[in-house]
């Protein structure tokens, strides 16, 4: 077993406190289990097919999940789309998903799966640990929209993902432009959400709920009344029953149309 810095472990025990990991393989759990032991995690539960893993993620409310890719009864990328689509208060844990299957489509696909990060089988425990670090400790912003619900995944931090917009070189020069940014994305989830609306009506308010609430913080730390205005009357339509498409398409239009043109072209 591997020496860890005794001040890391500490860093690392919130997320470590409960664990889940989802593998139809015992001896590859077993292992896995061992090296997180390792690291100081406290209570460790194993589960093999992707059923019974959605139910004690309910029960349990892990601070961390790791999954194979695929297995009998699982596919890991199912499970962690339901996981983020779920309303259980783990939601949002990090998902690590551990395989041997490392080409560029796996890696994708679980990057679009909402999973935080991506470690190739075989591993050394420095590789894993690397990987806790990375979810326990550098924290993405989270996307809440309809068609995909996880990570940033312009911050996809796996070794192995070489895609665009990867990592710190992506994040604003300063604090204005990173609001314009969180703004634009707003917008522009607001708009696909409208759009896809009748496809997920449960996600889509979910997704408009989040992006009013990100929208509303912006508005009072720029003083922007007008911004604070439109956002009031989404909130008030999303307060007044249960919200549809044509109730919502007025408030969000009034918002849209203070968006540039060319950031809307980019909503899908």
């Amino acid at each position: 077993m591997f020496a860890v810095d005794p001040r890391m472990l500490a860093k690392l025990a919130p997320a470590l406190r409960r664990v889940l990991i989802v593998d139809p393989n015992p001896h590859a759990a077993r292992l896995l289990t061992e090296i997180i032991k390792g690291m100081g995690a406290g209570e460790i539960v194993v589960e093999q097919s992707e059923p019974r893993a959605l139910k004690t993620a309910g029960d349990l409310e892990p601070g961390i999940i790791f999954t194979e890719r695929n297995g009998d009864n699982l596919n890991g990328e199912s499970l962690a789309r339901a996981l983020r689509r779920s309303s259980f208060a783990c939601r949002r844990a990090p998902i690590i998903m551990v395989t041997a299957d490392a080409t560029a489509s796996t890696i994708l696909g679980a990057r679009d799966s909402g999973v935080h990060e991506f470690l190739r089988k075989p591993f050394t425990s420095a590789d894993l640990l690397k990987r806790v670090e990375n979810v326990a400790l550098k924290p993405r912003d989270w996307v809440e929209a309809v068609g995909y619900v996880g990570p940033d995944r312009r911050r996809f931090n796996s070794g192995e993902f070489s895609g665009d917009r990867k990592r710190k070189a992506d994040k604003p020069a300063n604090g204005a432009a990173a609001m314009a940014a969180a703004k634009d994305q707003a917008m522009r989830i607001l708009a696909s959400a409208l759009d896809q609306f009748d496809n997920d009506p449960m996600q889509a308010v979910r997704a408009i709920r989040e992006q009013a609430a990100t929208l509303k913080s912006l508005a009072m730390k720029v003083s922007d009344s007008r911004l604070a205005v439109a956002v009031g009357a989404l909130e008030v339509t999303l307060a007044s029953g249960p919200p549809c498409k044509a109730t919502l398409a007025a408030p969000i239009g009034s918002l849209l149309a203070m968006a540039p043109p060319e950031s809307l072209k980019r909503a899908g």
